[in-house]
C-alpha cells in the first residue's frame, strides 16, 4: 500500500510540475547547438525559441512546454547571432532587384550590412529606403550619409575649401539624411571630393550628427604616406571626435605600404589614450593582406582629379604638367609596393583582368606610370594592392575595440569571404583570436558601436537574426584568382524570424529590413 501511495505522490508531483510549466507556441525551435550569445565569455547549451521576428525563449527546453512549427537540430554546430558588417558597398547590389538578395554577404553569416561608407552614399537616403522596401532585400541595412556625397551636392568636385554658406548648406543636407534614417556620417578623406575638405569642415558636419546621437565613420585621410601620413590621420580622426563630441569609428584600419609598416603599436597607444580621455574610438578590419581600391584613387595625385575625369586628361595631355603628373604617379606606385603589387581585378578591358600593372606596362611597352593613364582611358579600373605586414594585421586584430568588417566590393575576395576567412584562418588555423572574441566582435560589439537596438545578441526580446554554422567546414572559397565564390559551412541563417538559408541552401526569402536610427 505504501509503494502504491508513493507512486501516486510522484505522479501527482510530476503532473503539478508539468501544469506549472510555461506554455509556448513558437515558429522555430533551435535545439542541441553550442550557443554563443554575442556577449558572454563562454558558450551555453541553450534551446532557442522564435516567434514572428523575435526571440521569445532561451534556456532549458524541459523547463517549458513548447510546441514548435519547425525544429532545427543544431547538434555539433555553432549557434551565433547573425554577423553585422560595419563597412560594405552592398548598396550597389541592393539597389538592383536581381541582386538584392545580397547572397555574397548572406553566405558569410552576415544578417546586417552597413552602407554608405567611404563618404559615398546613395542620395537621397529616403529614395533608396523606399526602393529597398519595394523590391525587398535579403539582409538588413543600416544606412550612413556620405560626406563626399553631401559635398558633391553643394560644391561638385572642386578642389577648394567650403565657404560658411556652403557649410550651412551641407549641414542642412546632413540633417535631412539623418531625419530620413541614417545612423551617422561617413567620410572618405583620401578620395575626392572628401580629400578637398579641411578638418574644420568635417567637424562642422559631424556636430549635426552628434546632435542626432549618430556616429562618425571614417576612411582616414591617409593610410600610408600620401599626404599628412597615417599617424597624423589617426590624430585628425580623434580630434574630430574630441571637438564634435561623437564616437569615432575607423574603417578598415591598416598600415598600408612599407613606409608605414610597424606603426600599429603607436596607433594602438594613441587610440587607447583617446579612449581613456573619454573619446570613444573603435575600428573595423578585414582579414586580408591586400587592400582594394580604384587604380585612379591608388596612384593618381588628388590635384590631378579636381573637376572630374575630363579635367584629369586635359591636365595629363598638357606637356608642362605631364612630367610632374608621371613623377608623382611613380612615387605613389612605389608607395603601394611597386607595379607588380597592383593586381587588376576589374576592368572593361578583359585582357587587363588578372594581370598586375608591371605586366600591363610590358604588354603596352610603356612605363608603369604611363600605363596607369592608358588603362584609365578604358574606364574604371579596380585593383587589389598587396601592401600590408602580418604583424600589423595581428596587432590590430587582437584589440577589443576592433571588430570584423569586409569592405566588400566587386573584385576582391573579401566581398564573399571576410567573416568565414577570419574564423578559418585566424581562429582555427593561426589562433590569433579566440572563437568567443571572433563571434562577439562580429555581432554585439558592432551593434553597440553603431547603436543598433535589439540586434547582435541572442537574448530574449531581441530580433531573431541568428546563424548556425558547421565549425569544421565554415570557411571562405573566394580568392584573388576567383573572387566570386560563395563561402561554405553556413547551415542556417534566420533573418527577422524567417529562415533564409536552410541546410546550406538559399530559400529565396527576402526578409531584410532597412533599419532606421
Amino acid at each position: 500500500m505504501k509503494v502504491f501511495n508513493n507512486v501516486i505522490y510522484v505522479l501527482v508531483f510530476i503532473l503539478l510540475i508539468s501544469c506549472n510549466k510555461e506554455k509556448l507556441e513558437v515558429d522555430i525551435l533551435i535545439t542541441n547547438g553550442k550557443v554563443y550569445d554575442g556577449f558572454s565569455s563562454a558558450s551555453k547549451n541553450n534551446t532557442i525559441g522564435i516567434k514572428n521576428d523575435k526571440i521569445v525563449f532561451i534556456g532549458d527546453e524541459n523547463s517549458a512546454s513548447i510546441v514548435a512549427k519547425k525544429i532545427i537540430d543544431a547538434s555539433d554546430m555553432i549557434v551565433s547571432p547573425g554577423f553585422i558588417d560595419p563597412h560594405t558597398h552592398a548598396d550597389r547590389d541592393l539597389k538592383n532587384s536581381k541582386t538584392s538578395h545580397n547572397k555574397p554577404f548572406m553566405f558569410q553569416g552576415i544578417t546586417t550590412v552597413i552602407t554608405g561608407n567611404d563618404g559615398d552614399s546613395f542620395y537621397p537616403t529616403s529614395k533608396y529606403i523606399k526602393l529597398y522596401d519595394t523590391h525587398k532585400i535579403g539582409t538588413n541595412v543600416v544606412p550612413l550619409v556620405g560626406h563626399g556625397t553631401v559635398r558633391n551636392q553643394v560644391m561638385g568636385k572642386s578642389d577648394r575649401k567650403a565657404s560658411e554658406k556652403e557649410i550651412l548648406q551641407m549641414q542642412k543636407l546632413v540633417q535631412q539624411e539623418m531625419d530620413a534614417g541614417a545612423f551617422g556620417i561617413s567620410t572618405g578623406l583620401f578620395y575626392s571630393p572628401g580629400s578637398y575638405s579641411n578638418t574644420q569642415e568635417v567637424i562642422a558636419l559631424s556636430k549635426i550628427v552628434a546632435k542626432n546621437d549618430g556616429i562618425y565613420d571614417t576612411h582616414l585621410r591617409d593610410e600610408s604616406s600620401y599626404n599628412i601620413g597615417l599617424i597624423a590621420s589617426i590624430e585628425e580622426a580623434i580630434e574630430i571626435g574630441r571637438q564634435a563630441k561623437l564616437p569615432i569609428h575607423i574603417s578598415h584600419i591598416k598600415c598600408l605600404g612599407v613606409d608605414v609598416w610597424m606603426q600599429s603599436k603607436a596607433i594602438i597607444n594613441a587610440i587607447e589614450k583617446a579612449n581613456k580621455e573619454g573619446i570613444i574610438v573603435t575600428a573595423n578590419q578585414y582579414p586580408y593582406d591586400a587592400s582594394a581600391t580604384g587604380l585612379q584613387a591608388a596612384v593618381v595625385p588628388r590635384w590631378v582629379e579636381s573637376g572630374g575625369n575630363d579635367s584629369l586628361f586635359i591636365r595629363y595631355r598638357n606637356p608642362k604638367l605631364k612630367k610632374v603628373i608621371l613623377e608623382e604617379t611613380k612615387k605613389n606606385i612605389i608607395r603601394r609596393g611597386g607595379a607588380d603589387k597592383l593586381l587588376f581585378v576589374k576592368s572593361n578591358k578583359k585582357d587587363f583582368v588578372g594581370k598586375n600593372l608591371l605586366e600591363i606596362s610590358k604588354m603596352l611597352n610603356i612605363s608603369a606610370e604611363e600605363a596607369v593613364y592608358e588603362a584609365l582611358k578604358t574606364g574604371y579600373i579596380r585593383v587589389a594592392s598587396f601592401n600590408m605586414n602580418p604583424e600589423d594585421i595581428h596587432n590590430f586584430m587582437k584589440q577589443d575595440w576592433v571588430v570584423t568588417g569586409s569592405d566588400g566590393n566587386t573584385g576582391h575576395p573579401r566581398k564573399y569571404g571576410s567573416f568565414p576567412r577570419k574564423y578559418h584562418k585566424y581562429v582555427v588555423q593561426d589562433k590569433i583570436v579566440s572563437l568567443v572574441d571572433f563571434i562577439n566582435g562580429s555581432s554585439a560589439k558592432t551593434a553597440d558601436i553603431f547603436k543598433i537596438k535589439n540586434r547582435g545578441k541572442i537574448q530574449k526580446g531581441y530580433f531573431a537574426d541568428i546563424i548556425i554554422f558547421n565549425p569544421k567546414t565554415f570557411k571562405d572559397k573566394a580568392d584573388y584568382t576567383d573572387a566570386f565564390q560563395l563561402s561554405e559551412g553556413l547551415e542556417y541563417s534566420i533573418i527577422n524570424g524567417k529562415i533564409v538559408i536552410d541546410k546550406g541552401k538559399f530559400t529565396g526569402i527576402l526578409n531584410g529590413k532597412v533599419l532606421k536610427k
